[in-house]
């Protein structure tokens, strides 16, 4: 199925997708104190402590492909099923880089954050 839009004003909506300071992702900075928010290293982490050696991501769920939370696309499969099936490749490409250097990961999904009752289990997790 094409585009119901035409590529200018795909590139408008797609330009307001934020990849930066999500909801989820200030909810945690709030509760994350001493870990650098957003640092421009590789992988683009969400947060890092670098003292402590622990990285921390907070993956969305349709753009990570939560097994809980995502639902494929109905339109433009050809562009989102390949784009979704990347990101999650280079999330385990980036973890595995991490790992291999002696680095703490955590992977919040951004379920886990919206629907938290407790958000203090975080601090517990690290």
């Amino acid at each position: 199925m094409s585009d119901i839009f035409s590529k200018k004003k795909r590139s408008e909506i797609m330009a307001k997708i934020r990849s930066s300071n999500t909801k989820p992702e200030l909810l945690a900075k709030d509760l994350l104190n001493g870990f650098q928010h957003q640092p421009k290293i590789y992988g683009r982490p969400d947060f890092i402590n670098k003292k402590r050696k622990i990285i921390i991501f907070i993956d969305g769920c349709f753009w990570h492909k939560c097994p809980i939370h995502f639902k494929a696309p109905k339109s433009n499969k050809k562009y989102w099923l390949p784009k979704i099936k990347r990101n999650v490749e280079r999330a385990k490409e980036v973890e595995k880089e991490y790992k291999n250097l002696g680095w703490k990961i955590l992977r919040i999904w951004e379920h886990e954050l919206k629907y938290l009752r407790d958000p203090f289990r975080i601090k517990k997790l690290i």
